[in-house]
């Protein structure tokens, strides 16, 4: 592809004022079908962020050995669990996709060579909040899957290659947890979250405030918190994709916040204007 072809993808995508950009920490698949803080406060999201043209979704759900995009126009609904009630199974998010913005996604990226994919769809990292945050389904949302054999900092700089789809309408979603140790889940109601939960939960908030973004690239180096926090990477890796698209000095908000059964964060990161901040200065 020449790079006339590549600018005239761009320019069909009018552009619009930069969006902010959104962590959330989606925990348990039932948050999808209960009544609870967090699925309430997933609800309010759609008041606090401009509507999108299209939501790209970059779950801690698809794990692959490559980086691929969805393509498809009616992604499905994949209920990926198991042992959960027939209620949850049944949930279908019949929202559109978004082909022409995953094909600008694929063509932006240099860092790797984005493959097309019509096999995948919808994960509950992503569904399960959008159920919530958009239940009418009407906003076209798109996967980008997360390559499990490279580095915290590959994800990091892939993903500012990300960036001018903020002026193109694209909110860009991270779906995981910040804190997520299977291992040590407390299944009892309102469970205390464990010390270390705690301890990582906090200590994630201040960096981000601080925009030290080095430090939570090698959260390996952050002590005994971060090793339980973060046992494996997969759902922490959503957040490093937030984090590599902030502008410096951007704000940060976290509308969000409580650890769940014990030792899964729940915390959500709204990085740019919300329409909260935009009314203020405006």
């Amino acid at each position: 592809m020449t790079p006339k072809e590549f600018n005239n993808i761009i320019d069909k995508l009018p552009t619009t004022p930069r969006l902010p950009i959104l962590f959330v920490g989606h925990g348990n698949p039932m948050n999808a079908i209960e009544d609870n803080i967090y699925s309430r406060a997933w609800k309010q999201l759609e008041f606090q962020l401009p509507k999108p043209k299209a939501i790209l979704s970059i779950s801690a759900h698809w794990l692959s050995s490559d980086t691929s995009v969805h393509i498809s126009k009616k992604p499905r609904t994949i209920h990926d669990f198991w042992g959960f009630p027939d209620e949850l199974y049944k949930i279908e998010y019949p929202c559109p996709g978004a082909p022409d913005f995953a094909m600008a996604t694929q063509e932006i990226v240099n860092k790797t060579t984005v493959l097309k994919d019509v096999e995948w769809g919808l994960d509950h990292g992503t569904w399960s909040v959008l159920h919530h945050m958009y239940p009418n389904a009407e906003i076209p949302v798109y996967q980008l899957s997360i390559n499990l054999t490279k580095t915290t900092l590959w994800h990091y700089e892939l993903a500012k290659e990300l960036a001018p789809l903020r002026e193109k309408g694209v909110l860009i979603m991270g779906s995981g947890n910040i804190v997520h140790n299977l291992s040590r889940l407390a299944w009892e109601p309102n469970a205390t979250p464990y010390d270390w939960a705690e301890e990582f939960d906090q200590q994630s908030k201040k960096l981000i405030i601080e925009e030290n973004h080095r430090s939570l690239i090698e959260y390996e180096k952050l002590g005994p918190a971060a090793k339980l926090a973060i046992p494996t990477p997969d759902h922490y890796w959503p957040l490093i994709y937030v984090l590599g698209l902030q502008k410096k000095n951007e704000s940060v908000s976290f509308p969000i916040e409580g650890i769940a059964l014990g030792s899964v964060g729940m915390r959500t990161v709204l990085i740019g204007e919300s329409l909260d901040s935009a009314r203020r200065n405006g």
